[in-house]
Parts: structure tokens; C-alpha cells; sequence
């Protein structure tokens, strides 16, 4: 602060002044290392933040395709209830057939025929059933084993995270080294979740 030619320094004048000149003095580089530390660990909590979100939006499409297939198998289920149904009224119909004056056999044989029929085309949409059933359980799957690949991924980072906050307090390049390794370990497991392996 000037006042008439007089020059005064402010409380924080000094800080300033310091920190502009750097601490690369101190540390071999500590003031550049303390910066592109923080600038890394930045970048390595919106990654994570971004596989954590990854991790839980794959977590409820496992989920929600889990509910679809147990949906599917519900109504294959009760399409084959609904051929055994069909299946007794036609054993009823060939009893009865046998059973009964040879004037009235043919009335039997057209619902025996009937129900093979119905049988036939209700057995088909319950194996459609059964089959989408499979298709969205396989589907839950592999979300789940991609889920836990972005849960892989956000945890190695926040390991990461860690060493970046115990390499600036200890200052040593052991421990960046360290948390620049981990750091890639987790980008790579994000990038087997994004690509699902």
C-alpha cells in the first residue's frame, strides 16, 4: 500500500510476494509438484465421480432388467398353467371319447383336436416367454458384472485420492509415483467397464 511515495506492506503483501517466486527453491519443485498434485487429484475426483455414476446408473438397469425377466417367467408360468389346463380338458375329451356311443366319438375328436391346437400355440408364446425370460436375466448379468467394474474403477481412484493427499503432507515422490500408478490402474478399469469386459 503507497501513501505520498511510501510504500507499506499489507499483512499478506509477503505471502503474495512469496508465492509468486515460487517454493521451487524448497522441495525440488514442491510449489510446482503442490500444484500439479492438486490439479491431478481434481481431475481424478470428476472421474470417479463420473465411474460412480456409471456404477449405479448400470446397478439399476441390472436391477430393473432382473424385474423384466421374473415378469417374463410370471407369464410363461402362466402359460403353462394354461396349456396343463388345456392338456386335462383334452384328456377329459379322449376319456369321454372313448367312453361314449360311437355317434357321438366325432364331436370329441374336433375338441380333442381343438385342444391340441390350442396346446400347440399356447406352448409356443410360453417358450417366447421363456425365452425373452433368459434374454433379460443375461442382460441383468451383465450390467451387474459391469457394475462392479465401475465400483473397481471408483474405488482404485479414491485410493488414489488418498495417496495424492499423503504425498502432499509427507512430500514424497515415492507416494506421487505411487498415486499416479494407481490413478492409471482405475482409468483402465473404467475403461474395461466402459467397453464391457
Amino acid at each position: 500500500m503507497s501513501s505520498g511515495g511510501f510504500h507499506v506492506h499489507g499483512p499478506h503483501d509477503h505471502a503474495i510476494e512469496h508465492a509468486t517466486q515460487g517454493h521451487s527453491d524448497h522441495d525440488e519443485g514442491g510449489g510446482a509438484s503442490t500444484n500439479r498434485i492438486a490439479m491431478f487429484t481434481a481431475i481424478l475426483a470428476t472421474v470417479g465421480a463420473i465411474f460412480s455414476y456409471m456404477g449405479g446408473a448400470t446397478q439399476a438397469n441390472a436391477g430393473l432388467f432382473k424385474n423384466n425377466a421374473a415378469l417374463e417367467k410370471a407369464q410363461a408360468s402362466n402359460q403353462w398353467n394354461y396349456f396343463q389346463s388345456k392338456s386335462t380338458k383334452q384328456s377329459l375329451a379322449e376319456l369321454a371319447r372313448d367312453l361314449a356311443p360311437e355317434s357321438k366319438k366325432d364331436k370329441y375328436g374336433e375338441k380333442i383336436d381343438r385342444y391340441e391346437k390350442e396346446k400347440k400355440e399356447i406352448q409356443k408364446d410360453a417358450e417366447k416367454h421363456e425365452a425373452i425370460s433368459k434374454d433379460w436375466d443375461k442382460q441383468s448379468d451383465e450390467q451387474m458384472h459391469q457394475h462392479h467394474r465401475w465400483a473397481q474403477a471408483t474405488t482404485v481412484l479414491q485410493v488414489a485420492i488418498a495417496l495424492a493427499a499423503i504425498a502432499l503432507l509427507t512430500r514424497r515422490k515415492w507416494l506421487e509415483r505411487a498415486m499416479y500408478g494407481v490413478a492409471f490402474a482405475g482409468v483402465v478399469i473404467g475403461a474395461l467397464a466402459a467397453v464391457h469386459v
